[in-house]
């Protein structure tokens, strides 16, 4: 179980930064909004994650790597102390990169030291938390890097292996019976703690897409003036894309009379088979109106999610982000994790082309507030 679990550390750990790899040292600190972290920032924090959890707690006469970066690394824990806005991130241009990968060196071979010698069942809980907890932050980094790359005048390509995969099969619904389901993590595996206790809810008979809408379908919305009727809007959803005067899906723009879009490729004609993605809840939910169809519940979506192909987005659901029965918290800082955002959030289920591989699951609740758009969503209708 130790190699094993080693072996998983190692490859997240290389995994990251191979994910960095193709940026410029200029890429690495830039914030243009608040909700993107810099690639700096990201490598750093869930390197003090482990050092935080782990190594300050379990490995004997253990040495902070820099006493600072509690302060500089710490994301949302405020039972761990005092740290930099979210905001500011992007003001930190010192440590320099090549500090941050020393830190992660420093942080990488103690904690792998530490595994060698010390296997307890409670660091084996902690590494595998921190293990997922860096994989979550690989996707972040894709969204943010993006976002950074996205939003520059050149567009300029990004040299990634992320690739959003293709849907196959004609689209059709799959019908759902009536009835009392389980929902919710059962097993011995890992889980985060918002996908527990387990529970029963009764559902309605309702059918579901095996598809998640196309680039091509969503154009069709834009062109019949979805972005200008109010009447298929949420009053919230309304305000914020006047306010924003947003008219169609992140990285979309309409050059010479065409619609493109920026894919990491550099900006490129939109490939209208392949998934609408980074799009907000208020337009998944507009666009469900339109079509006369409606968002599935997080529940429908787990019930029936054995009959259908996902992972390609993550998928809207109609669904706010709130505790399941007997939901608990453990003490202290990791009880931060997931409970204190249980409010104004919607979930997402399935994963994306950017989730680690064997991270997600079809229990797993992911959540946004209903404006984001940056991170990898799409739509599935259910009728």
């Amino acid at each position: 179980m130790e190699s094993e679990l080693i072996d998983l550390f190692k490859s997240t750990r290389t995994a990251t930064e191979e994910l960095c790899e193709p940026l410029k040292t200029e890429d690495y600190s830039v914030q243009p909004f608040v909700d993107v972290s810099p690639p700096k920032w990201h490598l750093a924090h869930s390197t003090w994650f482990f050092e935080q959890f782990i190594l300050a707690k379990y490995r004997q006469n253990y040495k902070v790597f820099d006493d600072d970066f509690s302060f500089l690394f710490n994301s949302y824990y405020n039972n761990v102390g005092e740290r930099v806005l979210r905001p500011n991130r992007g003001n930190m241009t010192r440590p320099a990169v090549s500090e941050v990968y020393e830190y992660r060196t420093y942080v990488t071979t103690a904690l792998i030291e530490l595994l060698e010698s010390n296997s307890s069942s409670e660091i084996e809980e902690l590494v595998r938390l921190g293990i997922n907890h860096e994989q979550q932050h690989q996707e972040l980094l894709a969204y943010d890097i993006k976002y950074i790359l996205g939003h520059q005048p050149t567009f300029p390509n990004f040299d990634t292996k992320l690739k959003l995969r293709a849907q196959s099969s004609p689209t059709h619904f799959v019908a759902i019976k009536e009835g009392v389901y389980d929902i919710g993590f059962e097993g011995n595996d890992f889980c985060f703690d918002n996908e527990l206790g387990r529970h029963k809810v009764f559902l309605h008979d309702f059918e579901i897409s095996n598809k998640l809408i196309t680039n091509g379908e969503f154009l069709e919305f834009i062109e019949a003036g979805g972005y200008q009727n109010f009447n298929l809007w949420h009053a919230e959803g309304w305000d914020h894309i006047e306010k924003n005067e947003i008219v169609a899906p992140m990285y979309w723009h309409k050059v010479q009379g065409k619609w493109m879009y920026y894919q990491f490729n550099g900006l490129e004609e939109i490939e209208l088979e392949q998934p609408v993605m980074n799009i907000s809840f208020y337009e998944a939910f507009a666009f469900a109106e339109w079509k006369g169809m409606r968002l599935p519940t997080e529940f429908e979506w787990e019930v029936a999610s054995d009959l259908f192909d996902w992972g390609h987005l993550w998928e809207w659901t109609n669904s706010a982000y709130l505790p399941y029965p007997n939901f608990s918290k453990q003490p202290g800082a990791l009880g931060e994790y997931n409970g204190k955002f249980m409010v104004s959030q919607m979930v997402l289920r399935g994963g994306s082309f950017a989730t680690a591989p064997n991270h997600s699951r079809k229990t797993y609740r992911n959540f946004f507030h209903p404006s984001c758009r940056w991170q990898f969503g799409g739509i599935r209708l259910a009728k």
